[in-house]
């Protein structure tokens, strides 16, 4: 085997929209589909890897797909080598600069490229990049927006009937009021054991921040998620001061660069990372080593299928954020047995396209 064993043949990539089993109501919006974009890299030596991204707007899924298209002549011939894509990818949008959308292409080549490179080489994508098949302990983040106490108690009560031991729930009501009263509904329907993550999405202001997050340390709050603006670490680092409850934050966070800042700031007591954003694989395993130096626990936010394997080679690997938003779309979804992501011992990621599926629910 050659340093590159496989050149780029062609990308292609299909906008589509799944309906989610439950609505994801936030503080910024209500999502009741799935808009994504499915990313196949094809080699010459007829291995193909597998991605995809979270657009959140169907018309983002669909424009990005033409950039696919032109990128695809770009790489063709290229090794099969995540690094120089990249870069080779960084160049081709220079001029407009490698942000938002642009930035969800650039990682899903570089997923699809680790895809095919672990299966060339026979291996599972956690065995090949160092780490292991083990199981990977998993929340249910399939709900639990922003609906009545009486309601999230309901919800959280069937997210955790299949095994999970943690589930997630979206704070950011226009009263604060309502938020402890929907954690407290949860809190007293759930067992002890199982842990309740909360979620502001960015929803507050600094001030209410400082008011609020302490209030939640007697409330059995596992960690507390994005309370202000993503990227203010100077006042993130004031929350997280003023509060036993642990701060989570890093979904929003683009590339290595802001992710530095914040662990530098003391904004943070977790890091999350998202694969759209961070730069795909590549980018995560430059993330790992910033979040083992400062001792950070790293957990996932949305992929679950590539994320457990990420963690699985995460020195300091903590939670993966399961949703089932890509199931109908794949021949073999990621399984969870007793709250754990059970990975494959197949070659790859775990990403195979359902063809029917994937026709059935295809943007036109």
């Amino acid at each position: 085997m050659t340093s590159h064993p496989l050149k780029v043949r062609s990308l292609t990539a299909v906008a589509v929209s799944v309906p989610m089993k439950r609505a994801l109501g936030t503080s910024a919006q209500t999502i009741r589909n799935a808009p994504l974009l499915l990313v196949t890299l094809e080699t010459d030596e007829g291995v193909s890897g597998r991605s995809y991204a979270f657009c959140y707007l169907e018309s983002v899924a669909r424009s990005l797909q033409l950039m696919v298209s032109d990128l695809s002549e770009f790489l063709a011939g290229q090794a099969v080598a995540p690094v120089e894509l990249s870069t080779s990818i960084a160049r081709y949008f220079k001029l407009t600069g490698l942000y938002g959308p642009l930035c969800m292409i650039s990682s899903a080549i570089d997923v699809a490229a680790w895809d095919a490179l672990s299966i060339a080489a026979g291996l599972p994508l956690a065995t090949f990049l160092g780490g292991t098949t083990q199981r990977i302990a998993a929340y249910n983040s399939n709900g639990l927006g922003l609906v009545s106490p009486e309601l999230a108690a309901d919800e959280a009560e069937e997210l955790i009937s299949t095994g999970f031991r943690a589930v997630k729930m979206r704070l950011g009501r226009p009263s604060f009021a309502d938020d402890l009263a929907a954690i407290r509904a949860v809190r007293k329907r759930l067992p002890d054991m199982v842990s309740v993550m909360v979620d502001f999405n960015q929803a507050l202001n600094f001030a209410n921040a400082m008011e609020y997050c302490p209030l939640l340390d007697d409330e059995g709050v596992y960690w507390i998620e994005e309370p202000i603006r993503h990227d203010d670490f100077v006042h993130a680092a004031m929350i997280a001061a003023s509060t036993r409850t642990p701060i989570q934050l890093g979904e929003n966070l683009v590339g290595v660069a802001p992710l530095f800042d914040a662990l530098k700031a003391d904004a943070t007591d977790y890091v999350m990372f998202d694969l759209d954003r961070i730069g795909g694989v590549s980018g995560w395993r430059l993330a790992n080593g910033l979040a083992a130096a400062t001792g950070r626990r790293v957990s996932s936010h949305l992929f679950p299928e590539v994320s457990a394997h990420l963690l699985a080679a995460t020195p300091t690997k903590h939670w993966l954020e399961y949703v089932d938003w890509a199931d109908p779309l794949l021949d073999e979804p990621l399984r969870i047995e007793d709250g754990l992501a059970v990975l494959s011992d197949q070659p790859g990621n775990g990403i195979k396209w359902n063809a029917k599926a994937v026709k059935k629910h295809q943007l036109v």
